[in-house]
This record gives C-alpha cells, sequence and structure tokens, in this order.
C-alpha cells in the first residue's frame, strides 16, 4: 500500500522525508552528536565513563522538556547493543508492565539484554515503582527513567537507591543555534532572519531544542522575501510559554530565588524572580504571604516597619486586585532588598525552642509564681519576688529561668539598622543584672 504522503513518482522517499517533522529528521544518531549536556556524556561524565567502562547501570535522566532525554536513551541502547523499549507512565499501568517484563525476560534467555525507557516515570505510583526492583536488581531490564521533576520528591527511595540520577540541564542559546545552522543544513536553507531576529527565535524556545526545531520549522516554510526583522517575527510567532508549575519543582526554585535574592539585599535580581513568578501565573496572595515571611526571618527587628509594609502590601492588593495591586507587593520586594538585614530574632526563637524541647518540664522558680490559695504560699510561691517598677532604673535582675539551669544567650541582636539600639539595651540590662547579682547596685 502507497504511503499516505507518498507523491514521488519513484520510490517516494523525498516526499516521505519532507513529511517528517523536522525534530525527528535531525534526531541524532550517535550520543556524541547530542546537543547541550557535554557535562554528563564527555569522557569525564558519568554516562561518558559507563560507556567507556561497558557498564551500563540504571538511570534517572532529570531535566526540563527538550534537552534529549528520550534520545539520550535510544543512543544508549545503541551503543550497549540492548534492546530499546519505550513506555510512558501516562498510558501504562500494571498489565502492560507485566507484559514488558515478560517479554524482556524471554529477550534474556535469548541473549540479549532490555533498555526499558519510562518516560514520565514519576507519574508511576509508589506500586508501580516497585515493580520495577526485582527485575532490575536481576538483570532482566536496564531501566531508564526520563523525569522533569525532582526524583528526590517524586521517586521512592527503594527506586532511588538502585538508580543513578542523571541531571540535564536547559540548552543555552550557543546550543540552540547549532541546532538552528543543522536544521539550515539539512534543509538546505537559510533562516530569512536578520542576527536579531535570529536570536529572539532562539529566545522564545526557552531552552527547549525541541520547541526550537519546531519554531524553525514553521519559519522555514513561510514564503518570504528578504530577512524578517524581530518586530515581525513576534507578530507572526508566539513565545514558548515560560516553564512553570506551581505545585512542582520549578515552584520551589523561583521562590527560593526570590527569597535569597531579597535575603542578599539586591532590589533587582529579586525583582526579576518575583515577576518570573506572577508571569508563570503565580497566586499573589502566595507571594504576599511568602514576602511577609522574609520580612521575619531575614529582616526581624533590623527593621520591625518590613512587617507592617508586607502586610500593607498585602491589604492593598486584596483592595485593588490584579493587575494594580502587583505594583504594591513589587514595592514591597524592593523594601525588603533594600532593608538592614538581621537573623538574630529568627534564631533565638529556633533556639528557644530546641531548649524548652530539651529541659522537659522544668518548672519555673517559685518567686515568679502567683499564690493564689492560702496552700500555695505554703509552698513558697511568689515569697521573694521583687516588683521590678518598685526597683531601681524599673529593673530587679531577677532570675526568671527554672532553678538550676544555667542562664542561656538565645538573642545576639547585630549592629545593623534598629538592633543597634536593641543591641545597646541588652547590653545595659545584662550589665544591671550582673551588678544586682553582685548586691552592688
Amino acid at each position: 500500500m502507497a504511503d499516505l504522503f507518498d507523491t514521488a513518482p519513484a520510490d517516494g522517499a523525498p516526499a516521505r522525508e519532507a513529511a517528517r517533522p523536522l525534530a525527528d529528521r535531525i534526531r541524532p544518531a550517535r550520543l556524541a552528536d547530542v546537543v547541550g549536556q557535554e557535562n554528563v556524556l564527555g569522557p569525564d561524565g558519568p554516562l561518558g565513563a559507563m560507556l567507556a567502562a561497558h557498564s551500563l547501570s540504571s538511570l534517572i535522566l532529570w531535566g526540563p522538556p527538550g534537552v534529549g532525554k528520550t534520545t539520550i536513551a535510544r543512543l544508549l541502547a545503541q551503543e550497549t547493543d540492548l534492546a530499546f523499549v519505550q513506555i510512558s507512565a501516562i498510558f501504562s499501568g500494571v498489565p502492560e508492565l507485566r507484559k514488558v517484563f515478560d517479554a524482556a525476560r524471554l529477550r534474556r534467555q535469548q541473549g540479549r539484554g532490555t533498555l526499558l525507557f519510562v518516560d514520565e516515570i514519576h507519574r508511576f505510583n509508589k506500586a508501580q515503582q516497585d515493580s520495577f526492583l526485582p527485575h532490575m536488581e536481576d538483570g532482566t531490564i536496564v531501566l531508564v527513567g526520563a523525569t522533569t521533576e525532582n526524583p528526590s520528591f517524586e521517586l521512592n527511595a527503594a527506586l532511588m537507591s538502585r538508580a543513578q540520577v542523571i541531571v540535564l540541564k536547559r540548552l543555552d542559546l550557543s546550543d540552540l543555534e547549532r541546532l538552528a545552522q543543522r536544521a539550515e543544513q539539512e534543509t538546505g536553507r537559510a533562516l530569512p532572519l536578520t542576527p536579531q531576529a535570529r536570536d529572539r527565535l532562539l529566545e522564545m524556545a526557552d531552552g527547549d531544542g525541541r520547541a526550537c526545531l519546531n519554531l524553525i520549522e514553521q519559519v522555514l516554510a513561510w514564503k518570504v522575501s528578504g530577512k524578517l526583522e524581530t518586530d515581525q517575527l513576534s507578530q507572526r510567532l508566539m513565545r514558548r510559554a515560560a516553564k512553570y508549575d506551581k505545585s512542582g519543582d520549578e515552584h520551589y526554585n523561583l521562590i527560593s530565588a526570590l527569597h535569597k535574592s531579597v535575603r542578599g539585599s539586591d532590589p533587582d535580581a529579586a525583582l526579576y524572580w518575583f515577576a518570573r513568578m506572577l508571569e508563570g501565573g503565580e497566586d499573589p496572595r502566595y507571594l504576599a504571604r511568602r514576602l511577609t515571611r522574609m520580612a521575619v526571618e531575614d529582616i526581624g527587628l533590623a527593621d520591625p516597619a518590613a512587617q507592617r509594609h508586607c502586610l500593607d502590601a498585602w491589604a492593598l492588593y486584596e483592595r485593588l486586585g490584579s493587575p494594580e495591586g502587583e505594583l504594591a507587593l513589587a514595592q514591597a520586594v524592593i523594601y525588603l532588598a533594600l532593608a538592614p538585614k538581621s537573623n538574630a530574632g529568627y534564631v533565638a526563637y529556633k533556639g528557644a525552642r530546641a531548649l524548652a524541647k530539651q529541659s522537659g518540664s522544668q518548672m519555673p522558680p517559685a518567686h515568679i509564681l502567683n499564690a493564689p490559695t492560702a496552700m500555695m504560699k505554703d509552698q513558697g510561691y511568689g515569697a521573694g519576688y521583687n516588683y521590678d517598677h518598685d526597683a531601681e532604673d524599673g529593673f530587679s535582675g531577677q532570675n526568671y529561668f527554672p532553678d538550676g539551669m544555667k542562664r542561656p544567650v538565645l538573642y545576639l541582636p547585630v549592629e545593623r539598622g534598629f538592633e543597634r539600639d536593641l543591641k545597646k539595651r541588652v547590653e545595659w540590662f545584662s550589665s544591671l543584672r550582673a551588678k544586682r547579682r553582685e548586691g552592688k547596685a
């Protein structure tokens, strides 16, 4: 039966070749041709070392979309003479897995191993992930799983202990340019773009090689004369949506970047990550909550107004809604980034919690306990308590920790912002306390 796309007068090969997507036509035939992953495929990389030793173990390929996970798995099977079997966790269940394992067992009896490539492996539940384990252990399969999610969160410990995680990076602009040159060589046509428009096209792919080749294929299909400028390209093509999952790994990566930029007093970087999260569709209320947390944790009493500023920005967002309300949150980002920093309150709180857990149920000293009954007075409750307002300087210097407990120092204010004043107060009270105890004042 003739091929559906076969319009060539002879064997139809040119038409069939043209019908194949460009990304498939220039798929690497050797691992050495894979673009952008030299850090893992090179002689000193983990996969390069495995192949040189002729010892391929089970792997988890972790990386964003379009960086070559499927291609690498296929070429690993080719270079180790293993049968390549591919399944997707989205469409496969236990019955399909049993068939795959049975076929791999039979193939092994015939003298050939199997590389089982599982796309989206993080979508399998714990029981399904456990089903791989005996077949990995007895050598029936070499498992190569692909995931865009953090394996340490999404894969169970038993599977992780039997597979090496290989981290693949998103492609940079130089990697995408190499793909563009290969596409031009394959098609025999140059992209009809100015240098600036060409750079813009590569940026639109957002580090995804497959998306880049799909965009290139669209551009090459246009019937244009001359070269398109950047604005003309932008009119014809939409930028690929930024990779962002509000409940996934990218969410935690970006909020970490925002938090650390604020902590590092870099308002420009903080605004950039804040904007990245908004562009990805993040809930501004989540950002308002996290900004308030940053004010408490990283600024604290060095600038007590920072907390109030965040709460006001949060309230303004609730009043104004989107998109106007985001400006109030953006101003809070700037304020926090430029505020004096201190985690002394945060450290003191954690120290107090640890000390409370360690000290158990020790009673407060009797002199600071109320004695509402005669029996409690007989037990010594309240005896010897000094009312601080009656003492000189309004400070008695008494002990308020459990009897016998060595006095800890939990709060250590820094020499920044308002905590400079608090540090002076701490030192003054500490000096007075020592004098009171020595009976010198």
